[in-house]
C-alpha cells in the first residue's frame, strides 16, 4: 500500500473548514484587529483589510493547499514530491520546519498568559481593582518565572495529547467543538457588548469610515498595516495549510474551501471588533490602546462592568480556544514533518516533540524575568520580540513567497499542475487569467511586506541596522539562487 492510501484524512468537509479555519483564528485575529482598528480609523481599515485578504490572502492559502493535496505530505517532502529533478526548492522545506517551531516557542508562552487570565478573571482577582493595580498584576505575572512555566506546559500538553489521537480522533474532533463553542463565545459576547449604554459611539466608530481619521495616520501607514493583518491573519508562509490539504479529499474545488476558510477567519476577526471597541466606547476606554489592549485595557473595562466577573472569564475562555487551535494545528505540523522526514509513528513523535517544544519555550518565559537583561533588538525588547521578528518579517513571507513561485514557476510545480490540483472537484474554479498576477504582482506585494518590515525595524540608520540589512540581503540572494536553477527533467 502506498504512502498517500495509507494517509489519514478528515472525516468531514465541515471538520477541515473548522480545523483550517482554527488555524488561521489565533490571538492575532482577537488581539490584534481591535487594537488596529482603534488605531487606523476603525471602518476604513476594514475595507482595506478585506480587500488584501482578497487579492492577496486567499491566493496564497489556495496554493499550499493545493501543494498539500498533490504532494500528499507535509512540507518536509511536499517540495521533493512535485520538484522536477535537479532544482533546489526542496531545501525551502526549512522555511516551513524552522517556521513552525519558532512560532511555537512563544505562541505557546502567550497562549499560557491567556489561561492564566481565565483562572484569574474567574477567581474575581479583578473585582473593583484599581487600573494601577491591574497593570501591576500583569507586570508580576510576567516576573514570575515558575508561573509563566507552568501555563506554558500546560498549554504544550494540551496540544499534543489531542494531536497524539490523531488527525479525525483527535485534532478534528477537539478543534471541530472547540470553534463551535468559540463562536457561541464570541455571539454572546458581541451582543452583551453592543447593547452597553454608550456603544453606539464604538458602532458608528467601527463601522463608517473615518477618512479624515485616515489621513492623520497616513494612508501609507493604513494601507501597510491593513496588508500586513490580511497577510499574517491566515497564519499561511509555514506549510501551517499545506497539512491540511495533504489531509483533504479530491471532491471539493480549493477556491471554493479557501474562500470559506476565510470568510470564517473574518468573520471571527469582525465579531472581535464588535466585542472590545463598543465596549471600550461605553466605559471610556481608548481603544488604540496597542499590544497592552487585552491584558491591562480589557481586565480594566470588565472591572468596571456589571457582571464583569462573568464576562471576563467568558471572554478569556474565548481567547484560549483562539490560541489552542492554532497551537493543536501547528503541532500537528510539526508531528507530521517527522513522520515525513524521518518516518516516525505518530505516537513516536509526539513522544520526541513534546518535550522539545516545551524546553525551545523556555527562552522565552525566562525572557522577562530571570534573562530580562537581555534586549536582542533593541531597548525595552524581550526574547518574544526577537523570535516574532524572525517569524513574522522573515518566515511567514519568505514561506508564502516560496509557495507562490513554486506553483507559478515551469521550474517548479507549474501553473498548469497548479491549476489542475485546484480546480479538482466539485465548486468553485480558480480564475486562469490571473497567472500573470500570480506570477509577478503577488510575488512583489509579498516583497513590499518583507522589505516594509525591515525597514520599520532598522530605519533610521542606528545600533544593528547594517547587521538586519545585510541578513535581509543576505537572505533574499540565498532564496533567489534556490529558486532560479532551470528545470532538467520533470520525470522521478
Amino acid at each position: 500500500m502506498s504512502e498517500s492510501a495509507k494517509r489519514e484524512k478528515f472525516g468531514s468537509r465541515i471538520g477541515f473548514i473548522l480545523v483550517s479555519a482554527g488555524c488561521a483564528i489565533g490571538i492575532g485575529n482577537v488581539w490584534k484587529f481591535p487594537y488596529l482598528c482603534g488605531q487606523y480609523g476603525g471602518a476604513a481599515f476594514i475595507l482595506l483589510y478585506l480587500l488584501f485578504l482578497l487579492i492577496m490572502g486567499i491566493p496564497v492559502m489556495i496554493c499550499e493547499f493545493s501543494i498539500g493535496r498533490r504532494a500528499q505530505h507535509s512540507a518536509a517532502l511536499a517540495f521533493e514530491t512535485l520538484e522536477p529533478v535537479g532544482n533546489h526548492w526542496h531545501h525551502l522545506k526549512w522555511i516551513s520546519i524552522i517556521g513552525c517551531y519558532m512560532l511555537m516557542m512563544y505562541y505557546t508562552t502567550v497562549s499560557g498568559w491567556m489561561l492564566d487570565y481565565f483562572v484569574r478573571q474567574l477567581s474575581g482577582e479583578f473585582n473593583g481593582a484599581k487600573p494601577a493595580a491591574i497593570k501591576a498584576g500583569f507586570n508580576e505575572m510576567l516576573g514570575n518565572p515558575g508561573e509563566m512555566a507552568f501555563w506554558t506546559i500546560l498549554v504544550c500538553v494540551i496540544g499534543f495529547v489531542i494531536c497524539f489521537f490523531g488527525v479525525q480522533n483527535g485534532v478534528e474532533r477537539i478543534t471541530k467543538w472547540m470553534m463551535l463553542a468559540l463562536l457561541a463565545l464570541m455571539v454572546i459576547l458581541a451582543v452583551h457588548s453592543v447593547f452597553l449604554d454608550g456603544a453606539g459611539a464604538g458602532i458608528r466608530f467601527y463601522l463608517v469610515p473615518d477618512l479624515k481619521n485616515l489621513s492623520e495616520k497616513g494612508w501609507g501607514n493604513v494601507v501597510y498595516a491593513a496588508m500586513s493583518q490580511a497577510f499574517f491573519t491566515l497564519s499561511i508562509g509555514v506549510g501551517a495549510m499545506l497539512i491540511f490539504g495533504s489531509y483533504l479529499g479530491k471532491d471539493r474545488s480549493l477556491t471554493g474551501e479557501a474562500c470559506t476558510v476565510t470568510a470564517l477567519d473574518t468573520a471571527v476577526a469582525l465579531m472581535a471588533g464588535f466585542i472590545i471597541i463598543p465596549a471600550c466606547f461605553a466605559f471610556g476606554i481608548e481603544p488604540d490602546a496597542g499590544p497592552s489592549l487585552i491584558f491591562i485595557t480589557i481586565p480594566n473595562l470588565f472591572a468596571r462592568m456589571p457582571g464583569g466577573q462573568v464576562w471576563g472569564a467568558l471572554f478569556f475562555v474565548f481567547l484560549s480556544f483562539a490560541a489552542l487551535s492554532t497551537i493543536i494545528a501547528v503541532f500537528e505540523n510539526i508531528i507530521a514533518f517527522d513522520m515525513d522526514l524521518f518516518k516516525w509513528s505518530r505516537k513516536k513523535s509526539v513522544l520526541v516533540s513534546a518535550p522539545l517544544v516545551i524546553l525551545l519555550s523556555m527562552p522565552c518565559v525566562f525572557g522577562y524575568n530571570l534573562w530580562s537583561g537581555f534586549e536582542p533588538v533593541g531597548t525595552g525588547t524581550s526574547i518574544l520580540d526577537l523570535e516574532d521578528f524572525v517569524v513574522s518579517n522573515n518566515l511567514l513571507p519568505l514561506g508564502s513567497l516560496a509557495f507562490v513561485l513554486f506553483c507559478t514557476r515551469e521550474n517548479g510545480w507549474g501553473w498548469k499542475g497548479f491549476i489542475a490540483e485546484a480546480d479538482e472537484g466539485r465548486g468553485m474554479r480558480f480564475p486562469s487569467k490571473l497567472r500573470w498576477y500570480m506570477s509577478w504582482i503577488l510575488p512583489l506585494i509579498i516583497l513590499v511586506i518583507y522589505f516594509k518590515g525591515y525597514y520599520d525595524k532598522f530605519s533610521p540608520m542606528g545600533a544593528g541596522a547594517l547587521t538586519g540589512w545585510l541578513i535581509f540581503a543576505a537572505v533574499l540572494v540565498v532564496f533567489i539562487l534556490l529558486c532560479a536553477k532551470k528545470p532538467v527533467s520533470h520525470e522521478k
